[in-house]
């Protein structure tokens, strides 16, 4: 099979991300070959390998990454770029910041950084889903920003200052304060209310 074809055949599935595994199947062939074939096309620049078994179409949004680096662990999008996805800081961040329920770790692609941030179950939640098949999973105003509060309690230093925050109009405190409430910590919940609390407060003097 031409690699041509085998391209053409893999544009067809409007698929951002495919995994070696799938396209064996797809294909029918085994895995080696899949993955020789798809070592092949990422040598033309039409392929991107991110890890082992995964490969990313260069025009695909590097957002959806963190969902199939920290699989089969759930994560979303947060903190600074999700941040700056609601237009509430000015600065790009050079790095993909998401939370998951798995391990915390750094992952170096030819694509992007993506720094990966473990947060505890019960807080796993406040995220839309956006982008082909909802691959895009991106925290709301209220959680990107209680996930700073959150993680700046823990032993990372890279959260215990805040950029400077704008909050968008459609910023919900009521829900925000819900939010808090589902940490399971007690300790947890009442610096993150604190730090909110003296965020929110600074906020008004300065308006």
């Amino acid at each position: 099979m031409k690699l041509i074809d085998v391209y053409t055949k893999l544009k067809q599935l409007n698929l951002p991300v495919i995994q070696t595994n799938d396209v064996a199947a797809y294909l029918d062939i085994n895995v080696n070959h899949a993955n020789k074939l798809l070592s092949r096309i990422s040598e033309t620049a039409q392929l991107i390998h991110i890890k082992h078994g995964l490969w990313l179409f260069p025009d695909t949004d590097a957002l959806v990454l963190p969902g199939f680096l920290t699989a089969p662990f759930p994560s979303y999008i947060s903190l600074q770029t999700a941040l700056y996805f609601h237009n509430m800081i000015s600065q790009i961040p050079n790095i993909i910041y998401a939370v998951s329920v798995g391990r915390a770790k750094i992952y170096k692609t030819p694509m992007a950084t993506v720094s990966i941030h473990h947060i505890h179950p019960s807080f796993y939640f406040g995220y839309e889903e956006k982008g082909i098949n909802g691959l895009l999973k991106i925290a709301s105003p209220e959680k990107a920003l209680l996930d700073i509060f959150y993680l700046s309690q823990t032993k990372t230093r890279l959260f215990k200052a805040l950029p400077e925050v704008e909050l968008p109009k459609n910023f919900k405190m009521a829900v925000a304060n819900r939010m808090i409430e589902k940490i399971t910590s007690v300790r947890k919940r009442t610096l993150v209310q604190r730090s909110f609390s003296e965020f929110i407060n600074v906020n008004a003097n300065l308006g």
